[in-house]
């Protein structure tokens, strides 16, 4: 979306951008919503279920690219059913299938075309609650969708979403007057607050040309810690069910089938495809009725009982990591892993890597030849990092990309002196390592936590296990090397010459060294799992691997299912490499890691 005033439309590219910009702004304030959650239950994961959603959302949408605005709304709304997590998500979800329909199959949309989809997608939300309760996001949305109608004669869509935002905040203000359980816990609605961030987001967009990087954090104490829950919400399951079948049973049907089983309850559906959230004592039930409406694709239920002890006392271990660790955002969100962004500087212009600038994204920018340097993070990112951490656990452990390969670690030391002067509440672990590298150890850790290892006996225990572990990777052209400084001009042109591929291992102290040669990608898997196969000669029974490419995913689902069947690993994970590593090894780029876990310290 263009910067500044004047817009008189918007089309695909524009309404796909605007996504992804609100989709960055909800997401910047997940840590806010989860402590200000306190209706309809206090469980504390608001925000993270709109994050979720919207991950979903960005995630088609980015994966569509720029394309006509029937087809981008298409993408929205099966992506946002697909998605749809807890009540605010699958409330969010109906407000974005309303705007869908709204818009129909136009091509572009002027202010007043977008006030009657605004308007059809509150009809729809609204529409939707089986028990409707003002000052919820209910509110915000009504407001929002008069305001649209009121300024529907606006020639330019920056007044027309100035206008919307303002009147959404100034009834977000209000939600406390309307709902009882805010005012006494002192917060407004965390679903409501979710919904004017992702306008903020759209209107942010348009008038900076960027996201604004930080999230908004007011330190506002953990609220749903600290609410009752009311005995007629009192249910013990945050439960989901989504099916398919050409028959299923209208909305209204759902839900009154439903009503018998619990409260909260929310059904979405479009096309053959029907998803229902539901506050339930009995989630087998819940089940089995989808079953009865068709083809069972997918169910979650969620122990909210459990969920608001952990609210109640902090985790003795929260980990923190950084950008260059490619865990795959699902498990970042899902283990709470506060990630440290590091930088990437494109035309002037620095990038929080992974947040403002995701794998795709930045593949298709380096396919259309633009260059790309890289930054460690500052301390100061660091210090939010794990003031945030500690806020969630008794002792923050932070495991960053090897100290020989990047300045990332001096920055993590620094802060970490800084907040914890006496090393009593953070530990900064060298992974050696970088990539799924890094990341699989983060993993390790969580596991141990969960275990109940105490802090210095997890980080012990991660420098043994990284002193048997490593990864083999490579290039498919050395453009970026040469570039970074990395490899000779002579050396480079001689091997792309006869196409000749250099093999890289992580050394001991995380440094990376050249080790062998290879002619061609298959060539070069052969050669690669030769290696691999004599550092797992001795069959480790506790193994995880990772599988990390830039941007070719169907070779990366190859060799992973090749890795599956010979080594029988517990996990192995893919992931596309962040866009500050894919800055230096370039498109095609892959890489092996494995990490061994047999043995202990004593």
């Amino acid at each position: 979306m263009t910067r500044g005033t004047g817009i008189t439309y918007v089309d695909g590219p524009r309404l796909r951008r605007a996504l992804l910009a609100a989709a960055d702004w909800v997401a910047a304030g997940r840590d806010e919503l989860n402590r200000m959650n306190v209706f309809p239950v206090p469980d504390g994961d608001t925000g993270t279920n709109l994050c979720l959603t919207l991950r979903a959302v960005a995630q088609a949408l980015r994966d569509l690219g720029d394309a006509p605005l029937p087809h981008v709304t298409a993408t929205l709304a099966g992506a946002s059913v697909r998605g749809a997590r807890g009540n605010s998500g699958m409330l969010l979800s109906q407000f974005l299938l309303g705007l869908e329909e709204g818009l129909g199959d136009r091509r572009t949309a002027s202010a007043r075309d977008l006030a009657r989809a605004i308007g059809r997608a509150f009809d729809r939300l609204e529409g939707s609650l089986d028990d409707p309760v003002e000052g919820t996001i209910l509110t915000v949305a009504r407001e929002a969708a008069d305001e649209a109608a009121r300024a529907g004669e606006e020639p330019d869509l920056t007044v027309f979403m100035r206008r919307l935002v303002t009147r959404a905040q100034q009834a977000l203000e209000r939600t406390p007057q309307l709902l009882a359980v805010l005012k006494a816990a002192g917060v407004l609605d965390a679903g409501a607050l979710g919904f004017v961030r992702f306008l903020d987001g759209v209107k942010r967009l348009i008038e900076e040309g960027q996201v604004a990087q930080g999230a908004v954090d007011r330190l506002v104490p953990h609220a749903a810690a600290q609410t009752e829950v009311e005995a007629a919400r009192d249910f013990q399951f945050c439960t989901e069910v989504m099916v398919r079948s050409p028959s299923l049973p209208a909305t209204v049907a759902a839900r009154h089938a439903l009503r018998r089983l619990g409260g909260s309850i929310v059904v979405l559906q479009t096309g053959d495809l029907l998803k229902a959230h539901i506050h339930t004592d009995a989630p087998d039930a819940v089940f089995a009725l989808g079953a009865s409406w068709g083809s069972v694709e997918s169910t979650k239920a969620e122990d909210m009982r459990a969920q608001r002890r952990e609210l109640l006392t902090k985790r003795p271990v929260a980990f923190v990591a950084d950008t260059a660790c490619d865990l795959p955002d699902a498990v970042v969100f899902e283990q709470g892993i506060g990630l440290v962004p590091t930088q990437l500087i494109l035309d002037d212009r620095v990038y929080r890597d992974r947040l403002e600038l995701t794998p795709p994204e930045f593949f298709e920018r380096l396919r259309a030849g633009q260059d790309a340097t890289t930054s460690q993070p500052t301390p100061q990112a660091f210090e939010e990092a794990f003031r945030d951490a500690a806020r969630a656990g008794e002792h923050v452990i932070a495991v960053v990309v090897a100290r020989a390969l990047s300045g990332t670690y001096a920055s993590a030391e620094a802060a970490a002196r800084r907040l914890d002067p006496d090393a009593r509440c953070i530990t900064v672990v060298d992974s050696r390592s970088a990539s799924l590298g890094e990341g699989l150890l983060v993993l390790r850790g969580l596991e141990l936590a969960a275990a109940g290892e105490p802090p210095a006996a997890i980080a012990r225990e991660l420098a043994r296990v990284r002193d048997q572990s490593g990864g083999f990777f490579t290039v498919d052209s050395f453009e970026r090397l040469v570039r970074s400084g990395r490899v000779g001009r002579v050396r480079a042109w001689l091997g792309t010459r006869l196409n000749i591929k250099p093999i890289m291992a992580l050394s001991l102290d995380g440094s990376i060294d050249p080790i062998a040669r290879a002619r061609g990608r298959r060539a070069l898997e052969r050669r690669v799992l030769e290696r691999l196969d004599r550092v797992l000669a001795r069959g480790p029974q506790s193994l995880r691997l990772g599988v990390a490419h830039a941007d070719i995913p169907e070779f990366a689902e190859q060799l992973r299912a090749e890795l599956v069947t010979r080594y029988r690993p517990k996990q192995c994970l893919v992931s596309p490499i962040t866009p500050v590593i894919a800055a230096h090894a370039g498109i095609g780029a892959w890489g092996v890691f494995y990490q061994v876990e047999d043995g202990t310290n004593g």
